[in-house]
């Protein structure tokens, strides 16, 4: 059973440093237990969608809700899949101040990240633009 679950949260510490271990950890963690997803960051707002099975990926937002790095973590979506949208990736990454404000523009009244503001489904409309527009850095 694949789920693709989607959340927000904000960061406790918004140095590099911190965004690349964060990376770092998720990409040496997740081909272990099956998780594949899309990190995105900006403003010291974290966007992530996580796939995988339904075991794994419970864990692994419970185990993010814990996560001292992290502090209002949301739950925006939560599906079961029939198959995987960002499988390509075991944590792709997305700057959030990279991006053409136009695409945020698509999806929000103003040109930055604030996922606690609209729909789960806008967010992920919003990942799924990001992938197609090749924003998705860190395949791996």
């Amino acid at each position: 059973m694949l789920v693709r679950l989607l959340y927000a949260s904000r960061a406790t510490d918004t140095s590099l440093a911190a965004i690349e271990a964060i990376l770092l950890q998720s990409r040496q963690h997740n081909p272990e237990c099956g998780i594949t997803g899309i990190l995105c960051y900006g403003g010291g707002i974290f966007l992530q969608a996580i796939e995988g099975g339904r075991m794994a990926v419970s864990e692994l937002y419970g185990h993010i809700q814990k996560d001292v790095r992290h502090k209002d973590v949301m739950l925006l979506h939560y599906e079961e899949i029939t198959e995987r949208r960002f499988g390509g990736w075991t944590m792709g990454q997305v700057n959030m101040a990279k991006i053409n404000a136009s695409i945020l523009l698509k999806y929000a009244e103003k040109p930055e990240l604030n996922p606690y503001s609209v729909s789960g489904q806008v967010s992920l409309a919003l990942l799924e633009e990001l992938m197609a527009t090749a924003c998705i850095i860190g395949r791996a």
